[in-house]
C-alpha cells in the first residue's frame, strides 16, 4: 500500500515537472503564458515576465523580477540589459548605467546593449569608446544598414579624429573580417571616414585583399571622385 502511494506520488511529481517545463517552453513563443509558469520552472519565462513588467510600467515588479533573473542566470548579457531597462524605468539611472556597462562588456553580440553604450559614450564625448561599440554593431550581420549609416555620421564626424584611428586599429587586428569591412564599410560608413581608416590601416602594415579593395574603390569612386582617387593610391601600393 505504501509503495503504491509512493509510486502515485512520483507519477504526480513527474507530471507536474513535465507540465512546468512544457509551459516554460511555450512561454518563449507566447509571452502571455509566462505568468502561468510555476516559479520553480521559470527559465525561458523569466525574461518574458521582466519584459512584460517593463512594458506595463510596473517598475518595482520589473526590477524585482530582473534581479531574480540575474541571480539565477548572471552570465547572459541580455539579462543584465533587462535589469538596466527595469532600473531605468524605475528612475534609478545610476544603477541602470552600471548594469548596461556590464551588459555591453559581457555581450559584444547584444545589439541593444552596444547601441546603449554607444549613445552613452557619445553623450560623454568619448568617441573612441563610441567607435568600439560601433565596431561591435558593425560586426553583427543583423545590424541594419540604415542604423549603421546614421550612427556612422555621428561617431566619425571629423577627419583625423581619434575615433578613426581606434577603428583602424580594430580593423588591423582582425584579418578574418577585412573583406567584410571593405564590402560593408564602403556602403554604410561615411566615405571619407572609410577611406581614412583604410589609409591608416595600410600605413600600419595591414594587407587587404586586392579584389575586395578594388571593389570598395569602385563603390567609393561612385560617391566621391577625390576619395576614390585616394583609395586608388592604396590599391596601387598593395596590388
Amino acid at each position: 500500500m505504501i509503495g503504491r502511494v509512493i509510486w502515485f506520488a512520483l507519477l504526480i511529481g513527474a507530471a507536474v515537472i513535465t507540465i512546468g517545463v512544457q509551459l516554460d517552453r511555450e512561454a518563449r513563443k507566447t509571452p502571455a503564458l509566462a505568468l502561468e509558469v510555476p516559479e520553480p520552472f521559470r527559465s525561458g519565462a523569466q525574461p518574458r515576465i521582466v519584459a512584460l513588467a517593463i512594458d506595463a510600467g510596473a517598475s518595482e515588479m520589473a526590477v524585482s523580477q530582473a534581479q531574480k533573473l540575474v541571480r539565477r542566470r548572471p552570465v547572459p548579457a541580455r539579462h543584465l540589459r533587462l535589469l538596466a531597462q527595469a532600473q531605468f524605468t524605475a528612475g534609478d539611472n545610476e544603477a541602470s548605467g552600471l548594469a548596461i556597462q556590464y551588459a555591453a562588456q559581457r555581450g559584444w553580440r547584444d545589439p541593444l546593449a552596444q547601441e546603449a553604450m554607444m549613445q552613452i559614450a557619445l553623450a560623454a564625448s568619448n568617441r573612441s569608446e563610441a567607435a568600439r561599440r560601433f565596431a561591435a554593431l558593425f560586426l553583427r550581420g543583423g545590424t541594419d544598414r540604415a542604423s549603421l549609416e546614421q550612427s556612422g555620421k555621428v561617431v566619425f564626424p571629423e577627419e583625423h579624429g581619434e575615433e578613426r584611428r581606434v577603428f583602424a586599429q580594430i580593423v588591423s587586428g582582425g584579418e578574418r573580417w577585412h573583406n567584410a569591412f571593405l564590402t560593408r564599410g564602403a556602403r554604410v560608413m561615411p566615405a571619407d571616414a572609410f577611406v581614412e581608416i583604410i589609409e591608416i590601416s595600410a600605413k600600419d602594415g595591414t594587407n587587404f585583399s586586392c579584389s575586395a579593395l578594388r571593389q570598395a574603390q569602385k563603390v567609393i569612386e561612385g560617391k566621391d571622385q577625390t576619395l576614390g582617387e585616394r583609395l586608388s593610391i592604396v590599391l596601387q601600393s598593395q596590388c
